[in-house]
């Protein structure tokens, strides 16, 4: 196996890790936790697959860095929810979060 297949496989791994965890928990801070889990995946396979490729230098981690932006705004926004329905439920599992439905 070369170099590359090795990131592909970590990058595999880790976003199984992280589709498991979001399957799984009930816990939301858990739940955005894995999500980041799985663009960090996706972030390792971009970079990877950038760096053994001919071509556009620097496509890869151009892409990383969108998606780095993007995770930060949805955690941003994500947690904001959670606190606020902390404030009200008092909990933060996921499946008491019934107001969120219409």
């Amino acid at each position: 196996m070369n170099a590359l297949s090795w990131w592909l496989l970590l990058a595999v791994m880790l976003f199984c890790i992280g589709a498991f965890g979001v399957l799984a928990r009930r816990n939301v801070i858990v739940v955005v936790m894995c999500l980041e889990l799985m663009l960090n995946a996706v972030n390792i396979a971009l970079v990877a697959t950038a760096q053994f490729r001919v071509g556009a230098p620097g496509a890869g981690t151009l892409f990383s860095l969108f998606i780095i932006t993007l995770a930060a705004a949805e955690v941003t926004v994500g947690l904001a929810i959670v606190i606020a329905n902390y404030r009200n439920k008092r909990t933060v599992q996921a499946d008491q979060y019934d107001q969120l439905k219409g």
